[in-house]
């Protein structure tokens, strides 16, 4: 009974292990990228706020570093610092 248990706890840890993988950030060039691959590949970034990336860069070009994407509504610092390293320019 014990090595059935383990075997199924072992099957549902790798299973929980293969499919997280897509649902984690990549990293994504916001100068380029539209609003559904931006909200895909951000943590805590939706299609609205990636619709409000893309109406900032449309209106004041393209972002230059961190602190500047920190000028779009909606997007704080703890945004940002989860995504520091998957936003590219």
């Amino acid at each position: 009974m014990k090595s059935i248990k383990y075997g199924f706890n072992v099957l549902l840890i790798s299973l929980i292990l293969a499919f997280s993988s897509p649902i984690m950030a990549q990293e994504v060039n916001i100068n380029s990228a539209d609003a559904q691959t931006i909200a895909d590949s951000l943590n805590g970034v939706g299609l609205k706020k990636a619709e409000a990336i893309i109406a900032w860069r449309t209106e004041y070009g393209d972002f230059k570093d961190l602190a500047s994407v920190e000028n779009v509504k909606g997007i704080g610092p703890k945004t940002l610092e989860k995504n520091k390293d998957n936003i590219q320019f």
